[in-house]
């Protein structure tokens, strides 16, 4: 038996030793995250242990993916817990105000601004703006802030335009419409109508905002086409650029809303019609604005229908293409225990082949632009590639309240309570107020 004085000087050592272990990786996360210590293709050493990953895809759709990569990087494994979509935003408060949170999460662009304060920001002397960009589509410009990055962007849903092609051909329309003047002429022709005004089949639904899907991002990518970000960020604190009076957006909202005012030649909806999506696949809407993970669910409406899809029309003889989007990317917790590892993990999965086969999975677009060179060989995908490289999105600070603004500038209009230019400056006040809090 060992002297007791031998046993406690052992114990005291092993103390010392966990102790400098300790300072030692806390002195390694430092200098991996300001940059002084890169991470490339020579850091499989530094991730170790298990990182918990949450999102709100599919298990069964991730688990293939994950046990993939956990194959490929050997030194780490990744495990990943689906949540539920409705309850993500709340699950994950709460479980960070616990500090029972993930290491690392997928991050919608929706709440990016919302979990600024609740994530690792990577410095760009880790991962420089120039490699970012020269890596990744615009879209996934929406996680750059001027202190880093928020999230390694993992994949683009575009905003695009299906049509239906049986109400099209019956019309003599040999090719769906390039740009919106062209759009409101050939709307104007598909919708029919009987001797009394009423709407039989509509050509298209903007107009309103309670029954169009995705109403908010329709009329933000076309504030966008007109050059307007709708955030941006000033001295590090994001403004609203709607009141902006360097952007025409009155001429924006006004061509949206006439789709709804039976005074105007292009009148084509109006509140008798039920959800934008549901018209589309009864087949009594010939264009239908939607995004490109929900082609598959469109298909499962109505097998039947005679449909395809279309990049969103551009202004005519503008200088750039820009439709919307959606992005996901993958985060770093501020509060992981292991955030090296979870680092390691979040930078392999964007650059990696993860990304590519996640993006085909859900049937998006990936966000790597020399995957979006690469499109697959299908009716479908060319289209969502070629609109993910020219999409953008932008900092909504909180969905829910967006939805309201953008609602009531749309209704504002509508109802004659408000004039075009007061509706948008109403919604850019609103808009500030809530980036504020």
């Amino acid at each position: 038996m060992w002297p007791r004085h031998a046993s406690n000087g052992m114990k005291n050592n092993f103390q010392i030793i966990i102790i400098i272990v300790f300072i030692l990786l806390a002195i390694l996360g430092v200098l991996v995250f300001s940059g002084a210590i890169p991470i490339g293709e020579d850091d499989k050493t530094l991730g170790q242990g298990t990182v918990v990953m949450w999102g709100t895809v599919n298990g069964n759709v991730m688990a293939p993916l994950i046990e993939d990569f956990n194959t490929v990087n050997s030194t780490f494994v990744v495990q990943y817990v689906e949540k539920n979509r409705d309850t993500f935003d709340q699950d994950l408060l709460e479980a960070i105000a616990s500090n029972k949170g993930p290491d690392m999460f997928f991050l919608s662009d929706d709440l990016a601004f919302r979990y600024a304060d609740k994530i690792i920001i990577i410095p760009y002397q880790s991962f420089p703006l120039a490699n970012f960009k020269n890596t990744f589509a615009g879209a996934g410009e929406v996680f750059l802030s001027s202190n880093g990055i928020l999230a390694f962007p993992l994949f683009i849903d575009p905003l695009v335009m299906y049509y239906n092609r049986s109400m099209l051909d019956s019309s003599d329309v040999v090719t769906p419409p390039m740009y919106w003047n062209e759009f409101m002429n050939t709307a104007t022709t598909l919708t029919k109508r009987d001797e009394s005004n009423k709407i039989l089949k509509s050509g298209a639904a903007l107009g309103h905002y309670s029954n169009i899907a995705h109403a908010k991002d329709i009329l933000a990518t076309l504030f966008m086409q007109m050059g307007n970000p709708i955030v941006t960020e000033k001295n590090g604190v994001p403004i609203s650029d709607l009141g902006d009076p360097n952007f025409n957006l009155s001429t924006a909202l006004q061509f949206y809303s006439d789709f709804a005012n039976p005074l105007k030649s292009n009148y084509s909806w109006n509140k008798s019609f039920p959800n934008s999506n549901v018209a589309f696949s009864r087949e009594d809407l010939a264009f239908y604005f939607g995004y490109a993970s929900e082609f598959l669910s469109l298909i499962n409406q109505n097998p039947n229908q005679n449909f395809s899809v279309a990049p969103v029309p551009q202004i005519k003889d503008a200088k750039f293409k820009l439709t919307g989007a959606k992005v996901t990317g993958v985060a770093i917790s501020y509060f992981s225990k292991n955030y090296n590892t979870a680092f390691i993990a979040a930078s392999r999965m964007s650059t990696g082949d993860f990304a590519k086969k996640l993006a085909e999975a859900l049937f998006v677009a990936p966000v790597r632009r020399e995957l979006l060179a690469t499109k697959p060989s299908d009716a479908y995908s060319p289209t969502f590639y070629n609109s993910a490289l020219y999409a953008r999105s932008w900092l909504d600070p909180s969905e829910k309240d967006t939805n309201d603004i953008f609602r009531g500038m749309i209704d504002g209009v509508l109802s004659n309570n408000l004039s075009i230019r007061e509706s948008i400056r109403d919604a850019g006040a609103r808009l500030n107020l809530l980036l504020l809090k």
